[in-house]
């Protein structure tokens, strides 16, 4: 090969090639990384209702290692997910030194137990929040299909003017309500056969029975629905008559 000057002139052209890729990876490699390409603007697209902006952009500044060439967004991604309030972000280069953040906070649907909230797609997240929200309590795992009882059976409720204040799922599948709105707070336990069935047969019912005894100065504070045909109510202060003997 080395007698033949049209493979040396092959590989000497190969290999000159290689010379200039590699010089021209290495500049821009560099160029890449020059203080001239750094992000200068940080902005957030979207209005916040409750995460804070300004912590937002500290800890994006905190994240920005590198140029607008060379920014790991999954980092900062990453780093903003664990912002109280915000669900998700997305993160857009605007050339040639802007950064703009679109950010997804989380909505409050409900509380869970002491400390946890959800959100309208069923998520727990943590976050301080003084307003008035429902409360869940249920097993790990059961926030998402809670969020959609809980919308179904306001629904439900709405005619008879109640609104879902507690909503509990026991560890054996079985469903309580403390709905408000009636003259006093009510109890409904609808266990788990047929939850949505029993409630609406009850709402069905209600202005005939329940509403009957509210009207009639007799507020009902607990509803048994857990029956095939009917269901049990709790009087209070009532007491059964002793039965005579003949």
């Amino acid at each position: 090969m080395w007698n033949e000057p049209r493979q040396l002139n092959a590989v000497s052209l190969a290999v000159a090639i290689c010379v200039a890729a590699l010089a021209i990876w290495g500049t821009l490699a560099w160029l890449v990384r020059q203080p001239a390409f750094a992000i200068r603007e940080v902005v957030i697209t979207t209005k916040l209702a409750h995460a804070s902006g300004p912590h937002v952009e500290a800890i994006v500044r905190e994240q920005l290692a590198g140029t607008f060439f060379t920014l790991d967004l999954d980092r900062a991604r990453h780093a903003l997910a664990q912002v109280p309030w915000v669900r998700s972000v997305a993160l857009r280069r605007q050339w040639p030194r802007r950064l703009e953040i679109d950010v997804e906070e989380h909505v409050a649907l409900a509380r869970w137990y002491d400390a946890g909230l959800v959100n309208t797609h069923g998520e727990i997240f943590i976050a301080d929040f003084n307003g008035e929200l429902p409360q869940f309590a249920g097993p790990d795992g059961t926030s998402a299909p809670m969020a959609a009882r809980y919308r179904e059976w306001n629904e439900l409720l709405a005619p008879l003017a109640m609104t879902v204040r507690e909503l509990t799922l026991s560890q054996r599948g079985g469903w309580q309500i403390t709905a408000g709105g009636a003259p006093a707070p009510l109890t409904i336990e609808l266990g788990h056969d047929d939850p949505a069935g029993r409630l609406a047969r009850f709402v069905a019912a209600h202005d005939r029975t329940i509403g009957a005894l509210a009207r009639a100065g007799r507020p009902i504070t607990q509803v048994d629905l857990r029956y095939r045909n009917g269901f049990a109510a709790r009087v209070p202060g009532f007491r059964e008559k002793p039965t005579t003997k003949s």
